[in-house]
């Protein structure tokens, strides 16, 4: 008998996630999100195939008509020395001028924030996930964390009868 992971009902069997932005989906409102590419060099690439990556502080920024992932920390490769990179520089994201103009531009004119939500292999490639957010409320956080516990309260008493 075989053991493989259980996956998600929509899991894609090209893409391995790195990491995920937990804390993303209670401190903010994801209003749409967008798949881009990331611009990475060799030991980044490998450090994040290690797993040695946190998007907690990270952040989007439109800058001269492009965007750049700020605040993320991939870990330095061990086995890269001399050759290493800096583990907070700004990456650039690969966006095409459309989805930069409506997303990016979006989030500057409302005051909305390109949060980073999820980054995974896809097919080989290293993508992010990036969401257009809302800043959520104090109270708005305990109305989510109240609904969320209602649903598990309700699935586990149909799971019992």
């Amino acid at each position: 008998m075989s053991k493989k992971k259980k996956q998600g009902a929509n899991a894609n069997p090209n893409e391995r996630v790195i990491t995920q932005n937990r804390k993303a989906r209670h401190n903010y409102t994801v209003l749409d999100t967008l798949e881009c590419g990331i611009v990475l060099v060799g030991s980044e690439v490998k450090s994040l195939r290690n797993g040695k990556v946190s998007l907690s502080e990270a952040y989007g920024r439109l800058r001269d008509g492009e965007v750049w992932l700020v605040g993320c920390d991939i870990a330095e490769y061990t086995e890269a020395n001399r050759f290493n990179h800096e583990p907070r520089r700004p990456r650039k994201l690969l966006m095409h001028r459309r989805e930069v103009h409506r997303f990016a531009g979006l989030a500057y004119e409302q005051g909305l924030t390109l949060v980073p939500l999820k980054m995974y292999f896809k097919s080989g490639r290293a993508k992010v996930l990036l969401g257009i957010c809302r800043g959520r409320q104090r109270h708005d956080k305990r109305q989510a964390m109240k609904t969320a516990e209602a649903k598990r309260d309700m699935a586990r008493q149909m799971h019992k009868r």
